[in-house]
Formats: C-alpha cells, structure tokens, sequence
C-alpha cells in the first residue's frame, strides 16, 4: 500500500467477515466503506480502492442521510457478484435488480427501515457534509455497528 495509506487493518484470525466489517467502522471508516471493503478482495479489488470507491455512500450517500450506507454497499456487492454488463440484457437486469431488492427487503425486516436517518432516529439531512468525530461516546450513542453486523450478514446468506 502507498506509504501516505494507513496500513490496511487485517481480519482476525477465525473472524467472520461481519465482525471485520465492524472492525472496520470502530476503526474510523464509514458504513458503506467498512462494509463494502470487507468482501472487496473477493473480487480482487484491493482494499484502497474498495475504500475510494464506497466511500462516497457513507451517511445515506454523502452524508445526506438517505440510503443506508451499508445498504448501498450491499447492493454494491451484488453487483459485482451477480451484476449485468450488456446494455440489451432485460433478464440480467430484471434478475440484478430483484437480488437488491430482495436483499434490502431483508434488512428491512429486520432493521425496520433502509433509510439512514431513520435508523438513526434524526430528522432530515444533516446541515454539514463534515463527518462526526469519532470518539467512544459517538459509537456508543449509534447503532451502526449492529447495522453493518447485519448487512454483512445478508451479504453473507444472499451472496456466499
């Protein structure tokens, strides 16, 4: 990795990929980040650009409070596995499209909702796109370790 990169935070031995990805938000990165780049390497993508490359769905994408990152990252990774590459391809896209919906549907059942900010408990968008600071009394005020813990887990029974 680039010496300016943080060294890249390795998965436990016996961890499941759902406790790397919380590793991973409890080490600072975003939910979609953190969920997206704990599967990454089994697409042979490395792990910098999993980061780049999810990172802008953080927050409800943005910080906007929409989506549920983890939800983005989700729908993210069953593209690579399962995704469509032909413009002409409707049952490709049909399929896609019913495996996202069929995965969000499941985090639904059982986070109530995949919109961030109702997850969250806030109203609306957030004023500023500047992050939260991460400190322990932000992570134990949110339950977005759970909710990665649960995308992951989804991304496991759906996708593996």
């Amino acid at each position: 990795m680039d010496g300016d990169r943080r060294q890249v935070p390795e998965p436990q031995p016996g961890e499941s990929r759902a406790d790397y990805a919380v590793s991973l938000f409890e080490s600072g990165y975003n939910c979609a980040q953190s969920v997206f780049a704990a599967y990454a390497e089994l697409f042979g993508m490395d792990f910098g650009t999993a980061l780049k490359m999810s990172g802008a769905m953080g927050g409800g994408m943005g910080r906007m409070r929409e989506v549920c990152g983890a939800v983005s990252s989700m729908a993210l990774l069953a593209g690579l596995k399962e995704g469509n590459d032909d413009p002409e391809n409707e049952a490709a896209k049909e399929h896609i499209y019913a495996l996202v919906r069929d995965m969000s549907t499941q985090f639904k059942e059982k986070q109530g909702t995949i919109i961030c900010r109702e997850l969250l408990g806030i109203e609306g968008m957030e004023e500023s796109a500047k992050p939260s600071v991460r400190t322990p009394e932000f992570y134990a005020s949110r339950p977005c370790g759970k909710i990665i813990a649960c995308a992951a887990q989804i991304i496991e029974d759906v996708l593996f």
